[in-house]
């Protein structure tokens, strides 16, 4: 199983992701996580993204994808994997797309979960990490740059009949049966 997990900032699918790597036996890819993880290993695509963060610019989309496939070719995501935070803009699910058709794969689920603005803005404000940018004006700012650059990526697997739609609200565990249920699982 090759899922994605998408929606904006408060959405839940870091929650969603952790959760369903158990249920379904797969692991989970976070692109954040994939960073820390490059630059604290010091690989070359760790320096690259560090020097890249040091002066303050963010990651070209083909940085990004190079790091996601490096991960991705590994052994133990030979069996599937659940894609959370990637792919953030088109190029990335075509470079992604292209990446997984000369492998002979393509991805079997793309999952947008559906949150109001009004509870992805309250979600973020009590999430109590403390982040300096989680306050509401803030939050619908990143929201707005979300719908213009990211949500078009829910366009572009749609067009493809590959993208379905959740309701994101209610408990985790429902959230999860939805998710699941939909997956066929």
């Amino acid at each position: 199983m090759k899922l994605i997990l998408f929606g904006p900032p408060g959405a839940g699918k870091g929650t969603q992701a952790k959760l369903l790597e158990a249920a379904l036996g797969i692991r989970q890819v976070s692109t954040g996580d994939l960073f820390r993880a490059a630059i604290s290993n010091q690989t070359p695509l760790g320096v690259k993204v560090k020097t890249i963060l040091d002066s303050g610019r963010l990651v070209d989309d083909q940085t990004v994808v190079d790091l996601v496939a490096e991960t991705l070719v590994k052994p133990e995501y030979a069996p599937g994997y659940i894609l959370d935070g990637f792919p953030r803009t088109t190029a990335q699910a075509e470079a992604l797309d292209a990446f997984l058709a000369a492998r002979g794969e393509r991805i079997d689920a793309f999952i947008a979960l559906d949150v109001p603005e009004d509870e992805l803005v309250d979600r973020l404000v009590n999430r109590g990490q403390g982040r300096a940018d989680d306050t509401p004006d803030k939050i619908r700012l990143r929201l707005q740059v979300y719908r213009q650059e990211t949500e078009p990526v829910f366009a572009w697997y749609r067009a493809k009949g590959q993208a379905q739609t959740l309701n994101g609200l209610g408990t985790v565990e429902e959230i999860q049966t939805r998710i699941l249920h939909a997956i066929g699982r």
